[in-house]
């Protein structure tokens, strides 16, 4: 398993649109994802539990990856956030 620890820095935080981004990238990847946020677990292939977790401009997330290709899933995830959700 992978974790990293990331500031969202995108004015819009985690919702809608970059949710929706980051979830159609992260169902490329045959391992689990999971976002930690304030002492929750959230799946990061579904974009309800995302958009409902209210993750804001600087907050500070951890991304885990555990699975058969979590190196490439991790560093997609780390890509995608650090370019505020621009897909690459």
């Amino acid at each position: 398993m992978l974790t990293q620890t990331i500031t969202i820095r995108n004015a819009e935080g985690l919702h809608c649109r970059p949710a929706s981004v980051f979830v159609e990238e992260m169902a490329k990847y045959n391992c689990d994802v999971t976002i930690c946020f304030k002492g929750e677990r959230i799946n990061a292939k579904s974009i309800l539990s995302i958009m409902t977790s209210c993750i804001v401009c600087g907050s500070e997330i951890t991304i885990e990856c555990d699975g058969e290709d979590e190196k490439q899933a991790m560093n997609a995830a780390v890509k995608l956030i650090q370019s505020e959700f621009k897909k690459y």
